[in-house]
């Protein structure tokens, strides 16, 4: 299960904000235990190089600590190995801004891809983004949570996916099974 890992040119950032409320209003969301857990995982099984959960607020970023620090350095580290080595792709930021600034390779910037619920303008196939992420290219997905992100973050896309759809007209699937649909089309 565990061992090396091949490392793909593809980042993950789980936006807390600035994404939207219920009601299309911008707000910061709580992180959740799962999130981390499920996404590090999936993020691990796909080769995915980091996994940025972004939050601006003190008391979330605290808690991110803490879940960390019992996966990668406490008792959790040693009671699973596997989900150590799953944790160690987390990273914490403050800002998109600043994840964009540590996935600059080469003063190249990622290509920055964002997802929606929704079908958004500027899409591109799951097949095109595949074929630009083998050709080398360095590609940060952005996720948000709550509602969605935020207009001023899909503003800054270089493109968007498709929004997943499935045989009904019910589309509010969570971020974790996202994020595992996504990963599982595009790097498989």
């Amino acid at each position: 299960m565990m061992g090396k890992q091949k490392q793909q040119n593809v980042d993950i950032a789980l936006l807390h904000h600035p994404v939207l409320g219920r009601k299309g209003e911008i707000i910061g969301s709580a992180v959740t235990n799962l999130d981390l857990h499920d996404i590090a995982r999936t993020a691990r099984t796909y080769g995915i190089g980091n996994y940025f959960v972004v939050t601006p607020y003190e008391d979330q970023q605290k808690l991110v600590d803490e879940i960390l620090e019992h996966w990668c350095g406490g008792h959790g580290s040693t009671y699973n190995p596997a989900r150590k080595e799953a944790f160690s792709l987390v990273k914490l930021a403050n800002s998109l801004d600043e994840v964009i600034e540590l996935t600059t390779k080469n003063q190249t910037s990622p290509v920055l891809v964002t997802t929606s619920a929704k079908n958004q303008a500027g899409s591109i196939s799951y097949e095109e983004s595949r074929a630009r992420i083998a050709r080398g290219e360095q590609t940060l997905l952005v996720f948000g949570t709550a509602h969605g992100l935020a207009p001023e973050i899909t503003a800054r896309a270089d493109y968007t996916l498709p929004a997943i759809t499935g045989p009904t007209d019910y589309n509010h699937l969570s971020v974790r099974a996202a994020v595992a649909i996504i990963c599982d089309r595009l790097l498989r």
